[in-house]
């Protein structure tokens, strides 16, 4: 069974649109959508486990340019 991640995320003030096109594109990205609040956007990952979902954000997920912070 796959482990699930919800990721909150934080942009840069006119990137959202932007990351979360480029947040489509990730595999294990199962849903992205902008939301309001102190976050930008909100992310559905899946993975193997708790390390592939720490691997996805290190790895796909913060390189994208305008993420400032993530919560998972």
């Amino acid at each position: 069974m796959n482990t699930k991640a919800f990721l909150l995320i934080e942009a840069t003030v006119g990137n959202s649109l932007r990351i979360l096109n480029s947040l489509k594109r990730v595999e294990e990205v199962k849903s992205v959508d902008a939301v309001t609040g102190p976050y930008d956007l909100i992310a559905i990952l899946e993975a193997q486990d708790l390390n592939g979902i720490s691997n996805i954000v290190a790895n796909k997920v913060h390189t994208v340019d305008g993420v400032v912070r993530t919560g998972t």
